[in-house]
């Protein structure tokens, strides 16, 4: 049986090819008839040699299988396949990459201990009702089968590019990330060759760019590189990357500075090794892997004699500008506002896909969403090319309305509203179809100047920070007090550490001493919840400030990779709202709850009334995870006078605010039963209160507070007539972890008249643009009871 490889390849998509008809033979015999010969290969990027979407050869035609009913069991038949000794996962809805041509199998279901997946149950080789956005992946162990040999597999050594890298050649005194200019050099056996740059041009650049997490590229001083080389030949020696990072190049007239002043050439003797040449790119794809490009064969020391190694110059988004300060902030701010947006994801550069049409903030339908796309949203939020395009909500349910559909962008686009699209109707998407991404970031190296200590699992643990060197240059690490340490924190220190969201901020963590840093090094952290560091937030620097230095009250994080999402629904407070005169015998629990304002203490009880705005809310989970209480039952506190417990002291927080923000009247809600009241339609309800039952809220269900029940209410007795903001807060207090804080206040303009409440115009915090905003802040009040 001939090779499956050839020297010089044209690279569409990547793959790993297996043929396993060669090593597996079957023994000959009379009874025995052939089977079809079956060939696998991981294809779809971006991935790593061990996963991939799973492609079979059969009846002489490649084509995929269907991620229904697909298990991890069928992951271990094709992973030892492909050579490997097991799988540790699998993929579904195409994570890899939608394949072309047939689905083979559909419904397959392996015991695991079969040798060829045709031997599990299945619905007949090409008998399928799936697309190819149902093509299933796996991700096996990284470790080979002893023994197993196959004449027809590509190694990496052959034909895979996985990993590339940007390595600068020249560094100053002293460098930051990201590096945004450098050689360009693939991952190669055990260590790392050069592409030759013979026909290289923008296009490939721009691909290396969005790789590398930069939006674009820029044209880069090929002289000062030649004459760099043209010096290391010289002296008898060649060019070799800096072991240590850079940063963004210097101006061009500081780059022409003669060589040996404020930069130096990192040169050893060693010989340059290429790997890569004639690559040719159209600028649109999402990794070089997808560019067509040929393979040097052997004795690549004497490659690319006319040319040198491509040098790549990107240019950074503005989050990740080294010049990035207030200054730039503000500039950014007055060229207005941003038509698209992530929400809902746990890293910088990903997340649900929101665009603004109509003043109003909206989603993505999923159909035909691909790389492509992506991508030029990636590009359009300052970051690189998308490493997923996410479809079915992967990244949470959006609210409002679903603004495009089937958007179909070339990938050359400098905005997704210059692609095609099609406008949504009402019955073409719902929120579960909603589209996502995941984009290239710069590498910043964050993640090195933290770690937790002394936890169950990697995520959780005391926090532990790199402050200064110590030792050998080591990092000296050091504990962050936990005064003031809460959510807001925890979810930045979960981001640094590439885990996902906080689970818990915690500011005692006596019970994970396991680790010898004792020194406290860090003091007065406070977050908005967004940054990328802790070094990021506000903080006390060098002039400690912590009360209690013991070991015991270090700071510490549990983590989590999904998150809920609490938001409520707007329009139900507007149709609900009115005004109650309640006599106070009957306010009497109100009271002992805290749920009156402060002058019902100087009322005559039980004698009068207070006046009552009252409304229903309707708390909804789009999240990941389930709402759950911080407190367990064990602390739950007993309310003897409504005869419930309290899972949380606050929940919401109710306000009447002036135009100006001036609080006139208040209110509050503590949890008196977080449940489960409604859910959407094939999902199960899991909370309930009765019985003593567990609190929460499930993803895909909603809490209904209906408007009769107690200290669902505002008191608005001492309110004077006039124009309003009435705004609800769920979770104000930031007790409970959430992916998305922003959405948690709904605002409603009000205009009291003395007898009559009108509320109108509700809408969550988040949803309208801020030119929309900004009129609802400034609404000048209405002139009589007919609301447009």
């Amino acid at each position: 049986m001939g090779s499956c490889g050839m020297w010089t390849w044209q690279v569409l998509l990547s793959s790993l090819w297996l043929c396993v008809g060669s090593s597996q033979p079957t023994l000959p015999g009379p009874m025995h008839s052939p089977r079809p010969q079956l060939k696998f290969r991981l294809a779809g990027y971006p991935r790593k040699h061990n996963e991939g979407r799973v492609e079979v050869f059969y009846n002489d035609e490649w084509g995929t299988i269907c991620d229904d009913d697909f298990m991890l069991a069928n992951a271990h038949v094709l992973c030892r396949h492909l050579g490997f000794v097991a799988a540790t996962g699998w993929a579904h809805s195409a994570k890899y990459g939608k394949g072309i041509g047939r689905i083979w199998l559909d419904n397959v279901n392996c015991a695991g201990g079969e040798k060829s997946i045709g031997d599990c149950k299945h619905r007949g080789w090409g008998n399928s009702d799936c697309s190819h956005e149902e093509d299933a992946g796996v991700i096996c162990k990284d470790e080979r089968i002893p023994g197993f040999k196959d004449s027809n597999v590509i190694e990496t050594e052959q034909s895979h590019v996985e990993e590339v890298r940007l390595r600068p050649v020249v560094s100053g005194a002293r460098r930051q990330l990201p590096v945004t200019e450098g050689i360009v050099e693939v991952r190669y056996k055990d260590g790392w060759a050069q592409i030759c740059d013979e026909g290289w041009n923008s296009q490939n650049s721009r691909v290396i760019c969005g790789m590398m997490g930069f939006p674009a590229e820029k044209k880069v001083n090929r002289n000062f590189y030649k004459r760099l080389r043209h010096t290391a030949r010289m002296k008898g020696q060649s060019l070799r990357p800096s072991s240590r990072l850079a940063s963004s190049p210097q101006p061009k007239q500081k780059r022409r500075e003669d060589i040996g002043s404020k930069k130096r050439l990192f040169t050893e003797r060693q010989q340059l090794n290429y790997r890569l040449h004639s690559v040719s790119c159209t600028g649109t794809e999402v990794h070089i892997s997808m560019c067509t490009f040929e393979f040097y064969r052997s004795n690549t020391s004497a490659a690319c004699g006319a040319g040198m190694p491509a040098v790549v110059s990107c240019v950074p988004g503005p989050l990740f500008a080294a010049s990035n300060g207030p200054k730039k902030k503000q500039r950014q701010q007055q060229q207005g506002q941003p038509r698209i947006r992530l929400k809902g994801g746990a890293k910088v550069g990903e997340g649900r896909v929101e665009v603004l049409k109509s003043n109003e903030w909206g989603t993505i339908c999923d159909d035909r969403w691909n790389l492509l796309s992506a991508s030029v949203v990636c590009r359009e939020l300052g970051f690189g090319s998308a490493k997923e395009a996410l479809t079915g909500a992967r990244m949470g349910q959006g609210m409002g309305p679903v603004h495009l559909n089937e958007v179909q962008c070339l990938g050359t686009e400098k905005s997704l509203w210059s692609c095609p699209f099609r406008n949504i109707t009402q019955e073409d998407c719902k929120h579960t179809e909603d589209a996502a991404v995941r984009c290239n970031i710069p590498y910043m190296g964050y993640e090195n100047l933290i770690r937790l200590s002394g936890g169950r699992s990697r995520f959780e643990g005391r926090v532990e920070v790199a402050v200064g060197t110590g030792d050998r240059d080591q990092p000296r690490w050091g504990l962050v007090c936990g005064e003031g340490w809460g959510t807001l924190e925890a979810m930045v220190a979960c981001r640094q550490l590439g885990l996902g969201f906080a689970n818990h901020g915690l500011q005692e963590t006596w019970y994970w001493d396991a680790s010898n840093v004792t020194e406290m090094v860090l003091s007065g952290v406070k977050c908005a919840g967004h940054e990328m560091s802790l070094s990021h937030c506000q903080h006390h620097g060098t002039n400690l400030n912590c009360r209690k230095m013991d070991t015991r009250f270090a700071a510490g994080v549990i983590c989590s990779e999904t998150a809920s999402d609490l938001l409520l629904h707007a329009p139900l407070v507007q149709e609900t709202a009115y005004i109650e005169d309640r006599p106070l015998h009957m306010l009497y629990c109100a009271a002992e709850e805290n749920c009156l304002s402060s002058s019902a203490r100087l009322a005559n009880w039980p004698y009068g009334h207070r006046r009552l705005l009252r409304f229903s809310s309707q708390i909804h989970n789009n999240g990941r995870a389930d709402f759950r209480p911080k407190a367990g039952r064990h602390s739950w506190v007993w309310h003897e006078c409504h005869r419930h417990y309290h899972s949380m002291d606050i929940f919401t927080h109710y306000d009447i605010l002036t135009p100006n923000g001036t609080k006139v009247a208040e209110g509050h809600k503590a949890s008196f039963c977080l449940e489960d009241t409604e859910c959407e339609e094939d999902v199960a309800k899991r909370y309930e209160c009765a019985n003593f039952g567990e609190q929460g809220i499930t993803v895909g269900c909603w809490d209904l507070y209906r408007h009769d029940i107690d200290c669902q209410w505002i008191d608005i007795t001492d309110v004077k007539p006039g124009n309003y903001i009435l705004q609800v807060m769920i979770n104000p207090n930031f007790e409970v972890a959430e992916s998305d804080f922003t959405n948690n206040a709904m605002k409603c303009n009000c205009k009291y008249d003395g007898h009559r409440i009108w509320v109108h115009s509700c809408h969550i915090g988040d949803a309208l643009s801020e030119e929309a905003n900004r009129r609802f802040e400034q609404y000048p009040g209405q002139l009589n009871n007919q609301i447009s």
